[in-house]
């Protein structure tokens, strides 16, 4: 069983702390790890690690600072299949699902090592006769990231490697059930060289959180997970005057036009619908077909959910791992039954699944539920596992009517052959990410990850110029030199 430690001031601490939670691989039920359940006092070591850290490391050039990002990259790729099976072991995606997660985490490591070029400023001459003015991106300082489970290798990339090209030094808070990618991470980052105290590594719960929000060195806090504990995020770390980006939970809907390539289609929304054990915040929720697509795609979608594989996720062939534990699968199994009432219907019926070999884990197969109902608790709730409710309309305006009202805003897609509908509805649909033939719309690391309403809580989103104008602060500088005052030296 793995120890899970601290990483602070460049040194590998056992926290002294009396409280662990267990770490179970999800597809066998069995203890892997205990992560310790550290407090204040633990933040505060990391804080002051990290504050001491600051000045000498926003004092290095930013072309110097990057080269540990490109130390790193290398590492990263250099134990990719490593880090894929610690992914798969702890959070239960299959192997390749675990790899792809870390493809995006080193982009994002790659386009922050341009910061040479994308923290640059500006300049205009003579606003007024002799008087120049200048803007300067300068690093806010401590900041810190609160991870959540279902990408414990790649959603911590969105911010950290910005915040450190910047000149910010920087705290990773991992979710407790999954500790052990950050664990092997932070061995990558011992080995890349960064100077001490520049990144530091704290385990724990909410008290641990908590010890973050209210840290008066911490300027800056990112967080991804449930719209419930992102609006305590926020509103708490707001009120402690530090800068927040809290992206939160999605009903993500897919609209099926007549005209669109069913099979395509069909293919594309189920690994969306049903990829990650649907544990991923761009995950399909509702397919909306309008007019006369409803009956074709309603089995072709069927017949998918009903042959996807699901096992172990190391295994050869299986194309959906666990959900993360028993206490999600019980959830996601009572939500099942509930998207049941209000004149739904369960067409695949994932409830009660075992994998032989692995009857410990927490499985539950894809589920299709038809005829949901607008507004029904069904509609509003995030289920956040491998479930589809299906709706039907008979217009696009419907269509876009529908999705529109939903209080979520991360997703939308659109299947379609049509190029004029296909600008009606990225024109008209309210959420940041939108998909077009696309059923996971995640934005390149060059482009931010942009969810709407509450999907999302702060200013700029993470990756790309977004993660750039988080993580700096500007300052404007006005300048006049009379030439009487050069003439006397």
């Amino acid at each position: 069983m793995d120890k899970i430690l601290n990483y602070i001031n460049n040194e590998w601490v056992e926290p002294a702390v009396s409280g662990y939670a267990d770490v179970v691989n999800p597809a066998t039920g069995e203890v892997i790890a205990r992560t310790p359940l550290c407090g204040k006092s633990d933040v505060d070591a990391a804080a002051a690690a990290a504050s001491a850290a600051f000045p000498a490391w926003r004092a290095t050039p930013v072309q110097d600072r990057i080269q540990y990002l490109f130390k790193l990259r290398d590492l990263l790729k250099a134990h990719h299949d490593e880090i894929g099976r610690t992914i798969t072991d702890e959070c239960g995606k299959t192997f390749d699902e675990a790899k792809a997660e870390m493809v995006r985490a080193i982009e994002n490591v790659e386009v922050a090592c341009g910061m040479p070029m994308l923290m640059k400023g500006e300049i205009a001459e003579d606003i007024a006769p002799g008087i120049d003015e200048i803007m300067i991106r300068q690093p806010l300082g401590v900041c810190a990231t609160i991870a959540p489970f279902n990408f414990p290798g790649m959603i911590p990339f969105w911010y950290l490697p910005y915040a450190l090209a910047a000149g910010n030094t920087y705290i990773v808070k991992p979710s407790e059930k999954v500790p052990m990618t950050m664990q092997l991470i932070f061995k990558l980052i011992e080995q890349a060289g960064f100077p001490k105290g520049v990144v530091n590594l704290v385990n724990g719960a909410k008290d641990a959180v908590d010890g973050i929000l209210d840290h008066p060195a911490i300027r800056a806090i990112t967080f991804v997970g449930s719209t419930d504990v992102a609006k305590y995020i926020y509103r708490r770390a707001a009120e402690n005057g530090k800068r927040v980006q809290a992206q939160g939970g999605a009903k993500n809907p897919v609209i099926i036009l007549p005209d669109a390539d069913m099979d395509m289609a069909t293919r594309i929304i189920a690994d969306s619908a049903f990829g990650c054990a649907g544990q991923r915040c761009l995950a399909v929720s509702l397919a909306v077909t309008v007019a006369e697509a409803r009956n074709e795609f309603t089995e072709l979608i069927c017949d998918a959910a009903a042959n996807r594989v699901v096992g172990y996720g190391l295994d050869a062939g299986v194309q959906m791992g666990p959900l993360i534990n028993q206490g999600s699968k019980t959830r996601v199994e009572q939500l099942i039954g509930l998207g049941s009432g209000n004149g739904a219907k369960i067409c695949v019926d994932g409830r009660g699944t075992t994998v032989k070999g692995y009857e410990g884990g927490s499985f539950v197969r894809p589920t299709v539920i038809a005829d949901v109902q607008p507004g029904s608790e069904f509609w509003r709730t995030e289920i956040f596992g491998p479930v589809l409710g299906m709706m039907h309309v008979n217009t696009i305006e419907e269509a876009i009517a529908l999705a529109n009202s939903h209080s979520y805003g991360n997703q939308a897609s659109l299947f379609t052959s049509s190029g004029s509908a296909a600008r009606k509805f990225r024109y008209e649909v309210q959420a940041g990410n939108i998909g077009i033939n696309i059923g996971v719309a995640a934005p390149m690391a060059f482009f931010p990850f942009s969810g709407w309403k509450e999907s999302f809580f702060g200013d700029n989103h993470g990756q790309g110029m977004d993660a750039v104008e988080f993580f700096t602060q500007k300052k404007v500088v006005i300048e006049r030199w009379p030439k009487e005052w050069s003439r006397k030296f």
